[in-house]
């Protein structure tokens, strides 16, 4: 799923804007009605992300 639309990729690196946390996504998901994506991060299991909360590493 390389072009598709989404900023992150499964198993990247990337840090959490609020926290500085450095996380690694375990998977994403486009939410249709909202327009974007979410992410799911390794560290944080039962928590999910906007792009505008996370930043690449």
């Amino acid at each position: 799923m390389k072009n598709s639309g989404n900023l992150f990729q499964t198993g990247e690196t990337v840090h959490i804007t609020k926290t500085e946390e450095q996380v690694t996504i375990s998977k994403f998901q486009y939410i249709k009605h909202m327009k974007k994506f979410s992410y799911i991060v390794t560290e944080h299991p039962n928590t999910f992300y906007f792009e505008d909360e996370l930043q690449k590493a």
